[in-house]
């Protein structure tokens, strides 16, 4: 399956069983049988398709929030460098198709028009330095609770 917008164009393998159709300007999906299978498989693939349409007409962004004493990002050309509290700065490079953005030294933005790939990105630059929860310190997703604990007592 293949999908062109504003923003680009994406292709998708979607399973062989599943018939897409094109009326009066909207995508029906059909599926052979009602079995359970054949049920999820139509689940995924509308799923599929209704990411790939969204993600070239709008595109999709991930927020990501830094939190930490002196903890700070900044875009280096296309790369995102990341000072959060190793003795080295870390550089991130984007995949093809994705884009950073650092709105402010505390927040990074993750663009693109595939879904899967923004979350995964955003997924890696998370990695980088995972909120702790004991200080709270580290990269995490905007509005991510992270539950804090209480650590050593006397």
């Amino acid at each position: 399956m293949q999908v062109n917008g504003p923003l680009g164009e994406l292709t998708q393998q979607v399973p062989a069983r599943m018939q897409i159709e094109q009326h009066d300007g909207e995508l029906v999906v059909t599926r052979p049988t009602d079995r359970g299978e054949d049920r999820a498989l139509h689940g995924l693939t509308r799923s599929l398709v209704a990411n790939m349409v969204e993600g070239v007409t709008k595109g999709f962004e991930k927020r990501l929030e830094i939190q930490g004493v002196g903890y700070r990002a900044a875009l280096r050309g296309t790369s995102l460098e990341l000072n959060v509290g190793f003795s080295h700065s870390v550089v991130v490079e984007p995949r093809a198709g994705i884009s950073f953005e650092v709105p402010a030294p505390t927040q990074v933005v993750v663009k693109g028009v595939d879904k899967q790939q923004v979350g995964q990105t955003a997924a890696e630059v998370r990695a980088v330095r995972p909120p702790e929860p004991y200080k709270g310190k580290g990269i995490r997703y905007e509005g991510e609770y992270v539950r804090r604990k209480v650590g050593k007592r006397a």
